[in-house]
């Protein structure tokens, strides 16, 4: 089975080395290891070293030098729009806080079907709609602060002391206060 261990970012893919597509959804375009089926109908082993957000128009190098093109699947989504630019920007805010993902036009959001309940009680309106869903990136990745944001803090014996300057509500604390005996540089 090739194995795809490289992006190639939509700007340097050359249509000549492209020998087959994959259609994924977003969920599936946000993954470092996973089994895929081309359109052509040969598997894919995906094995980056972590997950870096396939985009449409993106490729994935194989093992033997050719690439598979990746093409962002239809999705059920919603469509919503708001009486005022200042509700659709806190229903932003309150999706950001809940980390459900949303993909930002200039007054509308695209957010999954599945936030219907919190887009309802927002005052926004909203329509179903099956495209491509193209999110924004997160605003900061806790996967390259160098510890872990796991939210399960009950086996710890050392010592955090570090805040973040993020502000967003998960609904618990983000301060840690363990014992290390070493500090820490925590900068985003």
């Amino acid at each position: 089975m090739p194995t795809a261990r490289q992006i190639v970012r939509k700007a340097a893919v050359r249509p000549e080395q492209v020998v087959d597509t994959l259609t994924l959804d977003h969920a599936a375009r946000a993954k470092a290891h996973a089994h895929f089926h081309t359109a052509g109908g040969f598997c894919v082993d995906l094995a980056l070293e972590r997950a870096a957000g396939l985009e449409d128009g993106d490729a994935l190098r194989l093992d033997d030098g050719r690439l598979v093109g990746v093409k962002a699947a239809e999705e059920a989504l919603l469509e919503v729009r708001a009486g005022s630019p200042a509700r659709l920007l806190r229903l932003a805010w309150q999706l950001g806080g809940s980390h459900v993902p949303a993909e930002v036009g200039a007054d509308v959001l695209y957010v999954p079907a599945s936030a219907a309940e919190l887009v309802r009680g927002s005052g926004c309106s909203a329509e179903p709609v099956s495209r491509a869903f193209r999110p924004e990136k997160a605003a900061h990745d806790h996967s390259t602060c160098g510890h872990d944001h796991s939210h399960d803090h009950h086996h710890h014996a050392e010592k955090h002391d570090h805040a973040h300057d993020h502000s967003h509500d998960h609904g618990h604390d983000h301060s840690h206060d363990h014992k290390h005996g070493h500090d820490h540089d925590h900068r985003h």
